[in-house]
């Protein structure tokens, strides 16, 4: 059962807090270089900011090394020329998200759940971002007050876990989640609502009294996967707001990608999954990089991510050690390596 959360009629300060982190991101990559004293690096910009626009929190931009061009958080959001190469083998739907449509802003791939596209717009924009290139314009699954999405749904007495990404689906105000929310009791099947963000990490004030009590409001089992790629994204705030969650019953994931020269050696990826535990969150996910269209620099081989996990096997505790996967189209499930 999904009851209404008690959403007050006015947003509160927290409320406002959040959006205003939202409005004053950083959308311009020499306003970031300055702001880093790497204004040299600026030549080296892809024109256009190679067809994805720049979008960095400034909460995030502090959390990096003034002056180091190869911070592992300024290369996960800096333009590259080399996204403007052609790679072959790298293409706009590496995974099969198009395909996968059933609905409008459904994606139904893995059997007992389904995705909903909840919001096109995210806090950050990661330049090995694997739906870099989706049509959001188009696939938006709260167009129409959600009606397609629940229908597919309901049609589908399968379907026992519901999962919201996007983009990200804590970019929606938590009035137009609870608009869903509302809905879902037309879905008697469903066990859990799983959330994909990266918000609580690139502006952890997003944690909030309100977005809390929607949550309290959903008799679901409750999952939010984060996404955090390297140890330092982790601060204190993150840390909070992580803490926030998991005194509502929320169970804390994380999903990485392994990236070249951003976390791609044995230190960082056990010193991220330390970190991780020490905030309440589960190593669940590596991913290895889909291979999508201006994404091809972050590669790192299959061989050397199998390797790179038996030492980090050999370093950590298993409940410490997160599952080296890909996502490969038309597959029941992500595909475990090694």
């Amino acid at each position: 059962m999904i009851t209404a959360s008690p959403l007050s009629a006015q947003p509160s300060s927290t409320t406002e807090d959040w959006r205003q982190h939202w409005r004053e991101a950083v959308t311009d990559a020499r306003e970031l270089l300055s702001l880093l004293k790497l204004e040299g690096l600026a030549a080296q910009l892809p024109e256009g900011d190679a067809g994805f626009p720049v979008r960095v929190p400034r909460g995030f931009i502090r959390r990096m090394r003034t002056g180091d061009p190869h911070d592992p958080l300024l290369l996960q959001v800096l333009p590259q020329l080399a996204e403007n190469r052609h790679v072959e083998g790298f293409q706009h739907d590496a995974v099969g998200d198009i395909p996968a449509r059933a609905a409008h802003g459904v994606l139904h791939k893995y059997r007992g759940r389904a995705l909903l596209i909840a919001s096109g717009a995210c806090a950050v924009h990661c330049r090995y971002c694997f739906r870099r290139h989706f049509p959001y314009g188009e696939e938006i699954a709260a167009a129409h007050g959600w009606r397609e999405a629940l229908d597919y749904l309901q049609s589908h007495p399968d379907i026992d876990e519901l999962i919201l990404s996007g983009g990200d689906p804590l970019a929606l105000s938590t009035r137009k989640l609870d608009e869903l929310s509302s809905q879902l009791g037309g879905v008697p099947q469903l066990r859990r609502l799983r959330l994909h963000t990266r918000l609580p990490v690139m502006i952890p004030e997003r944690i909030d009294a309100e977005l809390l009590a929607w949550l309290d409001g959903i008799e679901l089992q409750k999952i939010v996967v984060l996404h955090a790629n390297h140890a330092r994204e982790l601060d204190a705030d993150v840390a909070a707001a992580c803490a926030r969650l998991r005194a509502h019953g929320i169970t804390l994931l994380n999903q990485s990608v392994l990236l070249r020269q951003v976390n791609d050696d044995v230190g960082s990826l056990c010193a991220l999954s330390e970190r991780l535990f020490e905030c309440g969150i589960v190593p669940y996910y590596l991913h290895q990089l889909d291979h999508v269209q201006g994404t091809a620099h972050y590669e790192v081989s299959d061989a050397q991510a199998m390797a790179l996990m038996d030492q980090v096997r050999a370093c950590l505790p298993g409940y410490l050690v997160p599952r080296l996967v890909r996502e490969v189209q038309d597959e029941p499930s992500k595909r475990p390596l090694g």
